[in-house]
């Protein structure tokens, strides 16, 4: 007999727990910014906890620039905003919840 997930009620083989995070009503935030020297960077708010290193190491993959994961956002050198949409639907993220100012 297979272990059921306490979560999502499947098993364990199949648990769809992190797709059911992602679909979760959670409104992602993606600005620019200036730091020091004027230096323009895009902000990415809103992923959970345990999302936030593996995103931020796609994105800045996918998006070619450094950046870091920092308390409960991303920060990626450049201005990303048209681009980080695209991206995170595709990684399986709600494109309704995602607000690009």
């Amino acid at each position: 007999m297979a272990d059921i997930c306490p979560k999502c009620g499947l098993p364990t083989e199949i648990c769809a727990c992190e797709a059911l995070v992602k679909e979760e009503a959670v409104r992602i935030k993606v600005y620019t910014t200036r730091k020091r020297f004027g230096k323009l960077v895009t902000i990415v708010e809103g992923l959970s906890a345990s999302d936030l290193n593996g995103a931020a190491k796609e994105l800045k993959r996918k998006l070619a620039c450094g950046g870091s994961a920092k308390d409960d956002y991303i920060v990626l050198q450049g201005d990303h905003k048209r681009k980080v949409r695209q991206i995170l639907v595709g990684m399986g993220y709600n494109e309704n919840s995602i607000d690009v100012r």
